[in-house]
């Protein structure tokens, strides 16, 4: 039977329904307990032990499974912790409860109120007292409910691939535990939450494409956030020390197993700090978050055992680039065969990017991918950090760190730029190289809070969905991300 003739057949049942006076979207039902809490409490118990309770429990979900023996009728419930059997005897029911379990389908949402027992095969069950329809499902559910496979399907209709794989859920509980370690260890440390606009004028805190929008009672064009920075900076001169923001930010790039165009990063600010601090409190930061999923110090990723245990390696983009990627040192000092290199390895650069960008884009071509063990890569070229504080003993390079897990980037962090003047020479230079359809005017609001005085600070990036791919062994960002933003299909 087709999908239609099924949900005809469904809405054909509705009227059933309603002409017996039962409302197939009832909320009259409430719970007292639910399936994993029945199975906690009872799971131990004999069948001798389970007839002498004289207790009766109210529990709600979706049916999931259903088989009728005549006047006997076993089914699987399923709610928000797990699953339960539950059975119904025609004996003990009453005449309309027995013409409504008639009317259920698979997929429908009903509450029970029954007492635990074992059945002969000593599976733990309810026993079902009186029944209600909560919730009347017209299409039925996917075939082989236990085991949705496509990927697409499973990415576009998210709460088909919940219900259908369990293990999805606890990729998401997963997520939220780890949001919620991260608060309370920021907390801890004397952090302040804080909230900064999503909607600016002047996109800034990174180099990326941004979204635009429009005001209308203000008349202005607008840009979704790709970096909440320079407002979480505006705190520090404020006074504010210590301050984070998990944050929702926007970029209108490419989409990869590896990038969502809104995604969450974790960005904290800490005044009177430079990037060792920052070094330090992100391994400690790494391995308690380990600790407190998986009781250990380490994770598995991909085949890869990764050890989260302090200290990790720290090497220079310059010496990562001789030691891993076997570039001779003398063409790291010479600008033409840098860019050279960059062209014969498939990954020219952009008119008006200089050696800088060369440097780090061979990086990530040679280099990136087998910093499989937590690695922090340091002093990075002034050219392509246009916020971050100069070395005061190499001038050409900024005071920079990029954390790699598994071959990803995880983090980026930085000693702030404090100087107003250097500031607004590199905002200046950074508007002249950047793209017609990224220009951008430069930010005179945050200069003008830099000359007020910003304190000494360091600050970091985190990226929460790649941070939970590692915790949860996952090869892309779609299974990390509930609604990942995928190309419409047309005609529906």
């Amino acid at each position: 039977m087709g999908e239609d003739a099924l949900i005809a057949k469904r809405i054909d049942k509705i009227s059933q329904l309603r002409a017996r006076g039962v409302s197939p979207y009832s909320n009259n039902f409430r719970v007292d307990i639910g399936t994993k809490q029945i199975r906690d409490r009872f799971d131990s118990l004999s069948a001798d032990e389970l007839a002498s309770l004289n207790e009766e429990f109210a529990l709600a979900g979706r049916i999931i499974t259903r088989r009728d023996f005549g006047k006997a009728t076993f089914f699987h419930l399923k709610d928000g912790s797990g699953m339960l059997q539950a059975y119904i005897s025609r004996d003990t029911v009453s005449e309309d409860t027995y013409f409504l379990l008639k009317k259920l389908d698979i997929g429908d949402i009903v509450g029970i109120k029954g007492r635990p027992f074992r059945t002969r095969t000593g599976e733990l069950t309810i026993e079902v007292h009186s029944l209600t329809l909560l919730t009347k499902a017209l299409r039925s559910l996917p075939e082989k409910w236990h085991g949705l496979t496509d990927i697409e399907i499973r990415h576009r209709q998210r709460y088909l691939d919940l219900l259908a794989n369990p293990e999805v859920k606890e990729v998401f509980v997963k997520r939220a535990r780890m949001v919620e370690f991260i608060r309370r260890f920021l907390t801890a440390r004397g952090f302040l939450e804080v909230e900064t606009p999503m909607m600016q004028d002047i996109p800034g805190g990174a180099a990326a494409r941004p979204f635009k929008t429009y005001h209308n009672a203000l008349g202005i064009e607008l840009f979704l956030r790709i970096a909440p920075e320079l407002y979480l900076k505006r705190l520090l001169v404020g006074g504010m020390d210590r301050v984070f923001e998990i944050n929702r930010s926007f970029r209108n790039e490419g989409i990869s197993s590896e990038h969502n165009p809104e995604f969450t990063m974790l960005e904290f600010y800490m005044a009177y700090a430079d990037y060792h601090d920052l070094m330090s409190l992100t391994e400690e930061m790494f391995s308690s978050l380990a600790l407190e999923i998986f009781s250990r110090a380490g994770i598995s990723f991909q085949g890869n055992e990764i050890d989260l245990t302090p200290p990790w390696q720290r090497l220079s983009l310059r010496q990562a680039l001789i030691d891993k990627g076997g570039v001779a040192e003398r063409i790291l000092d010479d600008p033409g065969q840098l860019i050279q290199m960059c062209q014969e390895l498939g990954v020219p650069l952009e008119p008006g990017e200089g050696a800088g960008k060369a440097l780090t884009t061979l990086f990530e071509k040679l280099v990136e991918e087998k910093l499989i063990q937590p690695t922090f890569v340091i002093d990075y070229p002034v050219e392509v950090s246009p916020l971050a504080k100069r070395s005061e003993k190499d001038p050409e390079v900024v005071e920079r760190f990029e954390l790699f897990i598994a071959g990803k980037e995880i983090g980026n962090a930085f000693s702030e730029l404090t100087d107003p003047l250097d500031q607004r020479e590199r905002f200046v230079e950074q508007a002249r190289k950047r793209p017609a359809e990224e220009a951008v005017s430069v930010d005179e609001d945050f200069l003008a809070a830099l000359e007020y005085g910003m304190p000494p600070a360091a600050g970091e990036g985190i990226g929460i969905d790649r941070l939970v791919m590692l915790f949860t062994d996952s090869p892309s960002i779609r299974e990390v991300v509930l609604f990942p933003q995928l190309r419409p299909v047309r005609g529906k």
